[in-house]
């Protein structure tokens, strides 16, 4: 039994083999400007707050 091929993630296009997991060098940059430019982020403890006094 196979696994269905998975779409592309960005524009849901069937995937190529060349640019895989996307469809496109287009949708492969549009997702690494995602990453980039803060539009994807991975959860994670929050930072502590900056502390002041030290000047």
């Amino acid at each position: 039994m196979t696994r269905p091929e998975r779409p592309c993630p960005v524009c849901r296009k069937p995937r190529s083999a060349e640019f895989s997991p996307f469809c496109s060098s287009r949708c492969r940059d549009r997702d690494l400007m995602q990453w980039l430019e803060e539009g994807y982020s991975i959860p994670g403890r929050a930072a502590p707050p900056a502390n002041s006094d030290e000047d």
